[in-house]
């Protein structure tokens, strides 16, 4: 290993060495999540200094988020406890806003309230002076026990909700599936292949051949995809085992999925010819994955058709799908803004939270993403309050 190459780069050139060449899904996994300093098992790298989300914008977001817990909760019949199982909570900043909010907005509910804020690595920093007037509890990491969790949040070590049976709640995710190792395919000749990682030298290069697995051409056909020449695109199987395993842990109640996506049609439409995967070191954007090992985000927006149809083969009905800023204007931002202007804070104060409060629904930062609500173990449909806007 060179002084300049990381433990994960060394780790992929053996994998290579081994195999002669690897999946762009392996590449992308060992990236992301080896524990030899993949970008997200090494908390070492600061994740805030790579890029923003809608939580670490402004506490708002979990507010109102919180909002659609408590109608999710009636429906249930306010059943005690609730569970929310965040998946892929980070900072902590989205568990620590709703739980922070919900003595407020939903009283009746924080009683019965069990928040499990599940991470691959869990790393939160302290609480910052807003976020404990907010009264946000933060109980000490370690393996969730369902009888007696207790109110505030419960910091829980796994990869998905494998670990969870029987929940009645919620299972939520904020920017989750988008960071699932895809596999990577080109069209040539008329024909499905895929993208592998090798070596030329000292070099990672793309090769081309048939796939490795016979999902992925599967998948392509089950959208009925009519795609030419040349395309390049990206196909996430790992949404599979993840819908797997959230529909053997839900008994009954809600899966909400916030993430940045398209429908199929849209997806795989000529403007992503080349793909949409993209890479996030420190707030730059790029399209190599091949730089930054180990040290940078890298992501591909999400086919939320296939998440619906995965979940619907499973049980789980689709019952919402809209952007997030219908989503958030429903659930009360424009009452939010209002209640801003009655706070006792200067006007400079006021302006600069207005703007982190915007950014969640302007187009060109987080309103346009997508918000996925599936329903299962409900006897009818729901009308859930953040969806009244659906696309199609």
């Amino acid at each position: 290993m060179t002084m300049l190459e990381s433990a994960v780069e060394e780790e992929i050139r053996g994998l290579i060495h081994e195999q002669g060449r690897i999946t762009f899904a392996q590449f992308m996994d060992a990236c992301l999540y080896s524990p030899r300093g993949g970008f997200y098992s090494s908390r070492s790298n600061g994740i805030g200094r790579h890029f923003g989300t809608s939580p670490t914008s402004h506490p708002v977001y979990g507010t109102l988020i919180s909002r659609q817990l408590e109608q999710m909760w009636r429906i249930l019949g306010s059943p005690s406890p609730f569970y929310v199982i965040e998946v892929g909570s980070g900072d902590g900043a989205l568990a620590r806003s709703v739980t922070g909010a919900c003595h407020q907005v939903a009283p009746e509910m924080a009683e019965a309230l069990r928040y499990v804020a599940a991470d691959y690595e869990p790393w939160w920093p302290p609480p910052t002076d807003l976020e404990q007037g907010l009264g946000a509890r933060v109980d000490r990491p370690g393996l969730v026990n369902q009888q007696d969790a207790g109110w505030g949040v419960q910091r829980v070590k796994a990869e998905g909700v494998g670990c969870f049976r029987k929940v009645q709640g919620c299972i939520l995710s904020n920017e989750l599936v988008d960071n699932f190792a895809v596999h990577r395919f080109g069209i040539q000749s008329g024909r499905v292949k895929e993208v592998f990682v090798t070596l030329a030298g000292d070099r990672f290069v793309e090769v081309m051949d048939d796939p490795s697995t016979p999902r992925i051409e599967e998948r392509l056909s089950d959208l009925s995809l009519s795609l030419p020449d040349g395309f390049l695109g990206e196909v996430n199987l790992a949404m599979e085992e993840w819908i797997d395993q959230v529909a053997e842990t839900l008994e009954s109640g809600f899966v909400l999925t916030i993430d940045y996506g398209e429908l199929a049609q849209d997806l795989y439409a000529p403007r992503n010819a080349r793909g949409t995967l993209v890479c996030f070191h420190q707030h730059v954007v790029s399209s190599d994955p091949y730089q930054h090992i180990g040290h940078q985000d890298i992501t591909a927006q999400v086919d939320f058709t296939s998440l619906m149809r995965l979940g619907e083969r499973r049980g789980l009905s689709t019952v919402g799908y809209t952007l997030q800023r219908h989503l958030l204007a429903n659930l009360g931002l424009d009452s939010s803004l209002q209640d801003l202007e009655a706070q006792d804070m200067s006007h400079a104060r006021k302006e600069l939270a207005r703007m982190a409060m915007m950014t969640l629904v302007d187009p060109e930062e987080y309103g346009n993403f997508k918000v996925l609500a599936q329903a299962k173990g409900l006897k009818s449909n729901v009308e859930l309050l953040g969806f009244k806007e659906r696309l199609t």
